[in-house]
């Protein structure tokens, strides 16, 4: 495993190799993880997004592990930023997911702890798609107002169990996520975040999304 840094046992910079290509992401195990939560993010974000830094310190106050990755290059992030293209192309993100997944599996630091993802906007769908490529190894998901729709071929095949929180005032995706749901087989919940829009702007919202997910992580992730 390249590091790039480690400066205090916490963080650590990492790079990520899926050939040809590098990613960089931010990588912390805690002492005693026994899993770890890979993060998709979505529509233009990258793993310096504000909400999913503090999603990944909730979850790993309850002991989780995080990976928190840039799914695109700098070079092809500069270029989204003009066309606002590659964030809605959900295959190639779903490629650099399952990339990512795998290249866990090489290190002694990672390669026994239990996979779960955490999808925000389009990056629900990269994980959900990631999770039926790899239904062996990816043990939950959770999806952050999420595009579950743009998985629609794959839902049925999901197996790890799904959930997906969605806020009460942002009734487009609401409907989007509820319609996901009627395909999927697999456990699956939905929880509605009264009051919330896209982004879980609003007071205590962005709280509650952190709380629901390690939850939910630590009931799949964790052995009993």
């Amino acid at each position: 495993m390249e590091r790039i840094w480690h400066p205090d046992g916490d963080e650590q910079l990492v790079r990520v190799t899926i050939t040809p290509i590098v990613l960089e992401g931010t990588l912390s195990i805690p002492a005693t993880a026994t899993g770890i939560v890979l993060f998709a993010h979505g529509s233009g974000s990258s793993r310096h997004s504000p909400r999913n830094r503090y999603v990944a310190q909730v979850l790993r106050a309850g002991g989780l592990a995080t990976l928190l990755l840039d799914l695109l290059t700098p070079d092809e992030a500069a270029l989204d930023e003009r066309t606002r293209h590659l964030r809605f192309d959900i295959g190639l993100l779903t490629r650099r997911l399952v990339g990512a997944t795998d290249w866990l599996g090489h290190f002694s630091d990672t390669n026994a702890l239990h996979v779960g993802y955490f999808g925000a906007s389009t990056g629900a769908a990269a994980a959900l798609m990631a999770a039926a490529e790899r239904p062996q190894v990816v043990r939950a998901v959770v999806g952050r107002g999420g595009r579950p729709d743009l998985a629609q071929p794959v839902l049925p095949r999901v197996q790890a169990p799904t959930l997906l929180i969605v806020g009460g005032n942002d009734t487009h995706v609401l409907t989007l996520n509820q319609e996901a749901l009627r395909q999927m087989q697999t456990r699956q919940q939905l929880v509605i975040v009264p009051g919330a829009t896209h982004l879980f702007e609003e007071p205590g919202a962005l709280e509650e999304v952190a709380r629901l997910a390690r939850d939910w992580f630590c009931q799949h992730l964790i052995p009993t």
